[in-house]
């Protein structure tokens, strides 16, 4: 297929307005993503059970040991760390919609294996290998939406797939507080709270089955039918609902069409973005995870007993989907590293002010506050790292780069416990700001614009 062919389809593509059939397929991306997030936060609300339960202690005597919580977290993104960095490129060449909902079957499956270990070195190595299906979902769902949604939509459709998402994160909060410190049927409450997530995801998969492949996915290799049959179709579904002819196609620069390869996002084309997302995502994850992991466990240190600090964190979790909700105001209307600069200074200001002796009323605003900036950083980058690359090389420039957030976490998180042991919420709190004032100075100082910019026009650019 020639170049200005495919330039013609994307063109198409980006030409959509907004419609109720595109927000539905934003819809069904998203509740692939709700397990994602379920997994990961409920990291940080089964921990007072994998500590009640004498499996794993608060802190480490050892640096590494294995029976502190932080192995357990460590264990959790050494898996996504694997499953980005090793096994991204699969939605490169396999397609977006396999790897998609193949990748939640595996989670299911070996989720459901770790709810029934008994020791803490079994629940982190199943941790493990269940973190590495989480770490492919992650990737393909951010290249998937990047792909399937017109170019004006694009940041509005990732605040709104993280509104979805996080949706779910005061549901898993909830249940850890009703049901971690119970035994319900003579099982550990905290295993319920896993086995919801590994349930539910199976009941996702088959809703998801009638999502469309990406048409430049196709494109890319060569499939010109499909692509052509995935565009005419859903061109006439938004044509019959807009009841009105679409407007004309949006002018995209041509790309070039052959396979990728790993070694181009080194190429000096794209060199400097894949160093500059490397080290944003080495820094960013310290002030994201070490607030969101830690949440209970950083509420027990400033004294608050277990019960109240479960209920303290599920107030908290409630803020999650009204950042991203919030944040479709401006998700179009605002450059992308911009966005990414406030967020990351508006985490370190909060998170300083959390760490200072006051009343819960104040915590808990803070904590909101820190929940609220998060959010924002978080669907604000989703949407701007695979704006970076080109669609051959996609999933596999993301895996690669994202990958550094999860190895960050393996031992960020020994990090935020050593902070906690010896000097106290404040100390953890330094060392975030301390990461997010760096990310804001060299996002906003080497970050490239993308916003209401085709995918073709940003990878151009380069």
């Amino acid at each position: 297929m020639s170049s200005s062919q495919a330039a013609a389809l994307a063109g198409r593509l980006d030409r959509l307005p907004s419609s109720r059939y595109v927000w539905n397929i934003i819809l069904l991306l998203s509740l692939g993503g709700c397990f994602e997030f379920y997994d990961l936060f409920f990291t940080a609300y089964v921990a007072p059970g994998l500590i009640g339960s004498g499996m794993f202690t608060a802190t480490t005597v050892n640096f590494f040991g294995i029976a502190g919580f932080a192995s357990f977290v460590a264990a959790t993104f050494a898996g996504l760390f694997v499953g980005t960095l090793a096994f991204g490129f699969v939605a490169d060449r396999f397609g977006r919609r396999t790897v998609f909902v193949y990748s939640l079957l595996w989670y299911s499956v070996f989720t459901a294996v770790m709810a029934f270990q008994n020791s803490a070195i079994a629940i982190d190595f199943w941790r493990f290998v269940a973190g590495i299906g989480i770490g492919i979902e992650l990737v393909t769902i951010d290249t998937y939406i990047s792909e399937l949604i017109p170019r004006h939509l694009r940041g509005r459709a990732f605040a709104f797939s993280q509104t979805i998402t996080f949706c779910v994160v005061p549901v898993v909060a909830f249940l850890a507080w009703m049901l971690v410190p119970m035994k319900p049927l003579g099982l550990d409450g905290w295993r319920w709270v896993v086995l919801v997530g590994s349930l539910g995801a199976i009941v996702v998969w088959w809703l998801r089955l009638g999502i469309p492949e990406s048409p430049r996915w196709l494109i890319q290799h060569g499939r010109v039918a499909e692509a052509e049959a995935i565009v005419s179709r859903i061109e006439a579904a938004v044509t019959a609902e807009m009841g009105k002819q679409l407007p004309a196609p949006t002018p995209v620069p041509e790309e070039q069409t052959s396979p990728g390869k790993w070694s181009e996002m080194w190429l000096p084309a794209y060199r400097g973005r894949t160093i500059l997302l490397s080290i944003y995502n080495l820094l960013q994850t310290v002030g994201y995870y070490g607030f969101q992991t830690w949440v209970p466990t950083l509420l027990i240190a400033k004294g608050v007993e277990v019960t109240k600090s479960l209920e303290y964190s599920f107030i908290i979790a409630i803020a999650n989907p009204i950042g991203p909700l919030l944040g479709m105001l401006i998700a179009d209307k605002m450059e992308r590293k911009w966005q990414i600069v406030i967020a990351a200074l508006a985490i370190a200001g909060f998170g300083l002010l959390f760490s200072l002796p006051s009343s819960v009323v104040l915590v808990v605003l803070f904590g909101v506050l820190i929940t609220l900036s998060n959010n924002w950083l978080s669907f604000a980058f989703h949407a701007y790292q695979p704006e970076l690359f080109p669609t051959r090389v996609r999933a596999r420039a993301v895996g690669f780069v994202y990958s550094w957030s999860r190895f960050s976490v393996i031992f960020s998180s020994f990090i935020i416990a050593f902070f906690l042991g010896h000097f106290g919420v404040s100390g953890v709190f330094a060392f975030i700001a301390l990461c997010m004032v760096a990310v804001a100075f060299i996002i906003g100082a080497f970050g490239p614009r993308t916003r209401n910019l085709a995918l073709e026009e940003i990878s151009k650019a380069a």
